[in-house]
């Protein structure tokens, strides 16, 4: 008995305690909901008229973070080699020069073996040929045994000069090679300094040179890459602010510039392409890849406005509360109410037949009252 007791009083206080921090409203029939002068005070709950303000006219826009061509470097082997050694990582930095990863293959052999025999030959067609033009000009031998001559040093030094390029592609020193100094492994280097962002690359591994086996980006240059819309581009002009969030990482606002605007509309959506600058302590801040939402500043216009908090959104329709009266307490009726630009803390609101810059209204304690 005593349990049962000692549970009813429990739940007793448990259920005052709630109702004294709930803001009680009472909705009436003539759809007007009422709360008291203390429970206005308790909930530090303001009134205000909407103010003119200024504000920005944009254009909304999607893209990403995303580096010049030539900040992104995907790197690859000229020949088909089995990974030797790598030991990078994602996220690792590089700098140009820097050697990526060591490949084996007898391939490389081959090259070195064939550019070996044409250099060896090289001397002695050259002599010979210069030999054949003297007793050609001197009208000693014929002019068969001199084109003869000169075909075969011509082809030899093609050849030679074709392996030497190739020797060079594959970081091998030619001059090496034609000292009998001949190598299985070549070493694949970074081509420009960057953050390693994919690397395919294991011990062991077969690389064709069709695979990428690392690729790197510099973040120094990171841009916007926007797409505008067709029916919105004609007011897009070079040097406008750019506005934007990275939705899946911050609720940061960053600011961009406008810096090349596309000349031909892309895809199915009708869109235009819009190149935007970033300042250097934004760039810090932001990854290439990052899918961003943001608005293209075009105009600016005053309007009235009320503070974000201020508005109620039930079934995609936008009211505010609008006082009725304040003699015994406080009653309010939504009214409805249709959006304009949007700031960081306020929003425009269309004057109609029920609100306008006379109007007062539920500015803070909106959220507690409208539920």
């Amino acid at each position: 008995m005593k349990k049962i007791i000692y549970t009813i009083a429990i739940a007793t206080l448990l259920f005052s305690c709630k109702d004294a921090k709930t803001v009680e409203t009472t909705l009436k029939d003539d759809g007007l909901i009422n709360i008291t002068k203390e429970q206005f005070q308790s909930g530090t709950m303001e009134i205000a008229s909407p103010v003119k303000q200024d504000f920005d006219v944009v254009i909304k826009a999607s893209g990403s973070i995303d580096v010049p061509p030539e900040n992104r470097a995907k790197v690859t082997s000229f020949m088909s080699g089995y990974v030797k050694t790598t030991k990078l990582l994602v996220g690792d930095k590089v700098v140009k020069g820097q050697p990526i990863v060591t490949l084996e293959s007898t391939d490389y052999l081959d090259v070195q073996k064939d550019y070996l025999e044409v250099a060896e030959q090289i001397n002695y067609l050259k002599s010979e040929y210069d030999r054949q033009k003297t007793l050609f000009d001197e009208k000693i031998t014929s002019q068969k045994n001199y084109l003869k001559a000169e075909s075969e040093y011509r082809r030899a030094k093609g050849m030679y000069q074709s392996l030497r390029a190739k020797l060079v592609l594959l970081n091998i020193n030619p001059s090496n090679v034609e000292k009998g100094n001949l190598t299985s492994r070549i070493t694949v280097f970074a081509p420009i300094s960057g953050d390693v962002t994919v690397v395919n690359a294991t011990i062991g591994m077969l690389i064709s040179p069709s695979e990428v086996i690392v690729e790197i980006v510099n973040n120094s240059e990171l841009h916007l890459e926007l797409s505008v819309f067709e029916k919105d581009i004609l007011k897009v002009k070079m040097n406008q602010k750019i506005k934007f969030t990275v939705p899946e990482a911050s609720k940061e606002v960053f600011e961009g510039e406008v810096h090349l605007v596309g000349k031909s509309i892309e895809g199915k959506d009708r869109t235009i392409n819009v190149h935007g600058h970033l300042a250097d302590n934004i760039k810090q801040k932001l990854l290439t890849g990052m899918f961003v939402e943001a608005g293209i500043v075009v105009d600016s216009k005053k309007g009235l406005s009320v503070p974000s908090e201020a508005i109620i959104t039930e079934n995609n329709k936008n009211f505010v509360l609008l006082l009725d009266n304040d003699k015994k307490g406080y009653s309010f009726k939504k009214a409805p109410v249709s959006l304009g630009e949007k700031s960081e803390r306020f929003v425009e609101i269309l004057p109609n037949t029920l609100v306008n810059s006379s109007s007062k209204i539920l500015t803070k304690g909106v959220f507690d009252v409208a539920n």
